[in-house]
């Protein structure tokens, strides 16, 4: 028996990409073979990361396949041709509509990911999704077999290098830096991130700042419009748009923000919410979609996106010292859930049972 495992896009720092690379190294562990293989494989990562999707022919059928899925792909489809086992990892795929006004590509992407999603829910064995919120989405879909959570695999020690020098003596210049992390996309809300950073500034702060750290193109409706309301508020410098950058910079922001806001109406896990957690940094965020669950009772969850009331659960959460210690307490506890050995061994538990079901049918 190998087990395979498969996704879309590989890249370095990815979220979904890191829970591939943790799972790989448990199933090594575990001593069975394995690679991975991916449609696209973005440098610096290559075939001795992974292998093209197409690779993949001599599957046998005592053989997995651990497919990982999260957008629009082929992959959704051509899984299914596999004479296998198959695990699915749902890890969700945005609804469409929040990119109909502004990117007919990544609508169309979405569209053609829940299309192959539905198109699966008869033809895998098993699922792993990474949130309750998802598994409610899998079951919608028409999913009939076992589905277990299973949260992001976190690897934690990477959080402990060393962070970026510049970046660090940039934004350690006594201003108040409110951070978000996630690539530019409507589902995230950045318009209400900054609507409700210009309260805060103009109302409670000016020493202040909004990062949003994350990825963009240049040519995203999206983003243009973002840009244009930044300066139509006249905020200029104090809103700083990173773009894709180093992981030590990620490591430099979060060392240096004083709080994690985040206004995002569609989250399948939010990975950025447990880095916060690591970082001892409060969050204040939106109850939608899997935010809750992933914090789990830590944080500040506001259910108004009012934008003067979010400025000043900021300014509370920044000045009121014993609201701060109390947050972060419970972040701290909400934290040990996701250490890595914790997951990691839900992980080999889950696998383990799948494995053992499968040798119970061959006898």
């Amino acid at each position: 028996m190998r087990i395979f495992q498969m996704l879309s896009t590989i890249a370095y720092g990815d979220a979904v990409s890191n829970d591939t690379f943790a799972m790989e190294k448990i199933i090594k562990g575990m001593g069975y073979g394995t690679r991975i293989y991916a449609e696209s494989i973005v440098a610096p990562l290559d075939k001795k990361n992974a292998l093209n999707v197409d690779e993949l022919k001599d599957v046998h059928k005592d053989d997995i396949i651990i497919f990982h899925m999260s957008t629009g792909s082929r992959l959704n489809f051509d899984v299914a041709k596999y004479d296998c086992r198959k695990i699915v990892v749902y890890h969700n795929i945005t609804p469409p509509e929040y990119f109909a006004k502004n990117d007919s590509r990544f609508t169309k992407v979405c569209e053609y990911g829940l299309e192959g999603a539905r198109y699966l829910a008869d033809k895998v064995d098993y699922c792993l999704a990474v949130s309750d919120f998802n598994k409610q989405d899998l079951i919608n879909m028409g999913y009939k077999c076992n589905i277990d959570i299973l949260p992001v695999i976190i690897p934690m020690s990477d959080y402990d290098k060393k962070p970026d020098k510049e970046v660090m003596k940039e934004y350690s210049d006594g201003y108040t830096n409110i951070l978000f992390t996630g690539r530019v996309a409507p589902n995230k809300k950045h318009e209400n991130l900054i609507a409700s950073f210009y309260y805060y500034n103009r109302l409670y702060n000016k020493k202040s700042r909004l990062i949003l750290a994350g990825s963009f193109r240049q040519d995203d409706p999206y983003y243009i419009r973002l840009t244009e309301y930044t300066k139509k508020l006249g905020l200029g410098d104090a809103v700083v748009f990173t773009g894709h950058i180093k992981f030590d910079r990620i490591l430099a922001y979060y060392r240096t923000a004083d709080v994690f806001l985040c206004m995002s109406e569609h989250e399948g896990f939010c990975v950025p919410l447990v880095e916060a957690m690591k970082f001892q940094i409060p969050v204040i965020a939106c109850a939608n979609a899997a935010i809750p669950e992933t914090l789990g009772g830590s944080g500040m969850l506001i259910d108004d996106k009012d934008p003067v009331y979010v400025a000043a659960c900021i300014d509370r959460m920044v000045r009121d010292k014993a609201l701060r210690a109390d947050v972060i307490e419970k972040q701290n506890n909400r934290l040990a859930y996701f250490q890595y050995d914790n997951i990691a061994g839900m992980f080999e538990k889950y696998l383990k049972a799948f494995i053992e079901k499968l040798s119970l049918i061959h006898i």
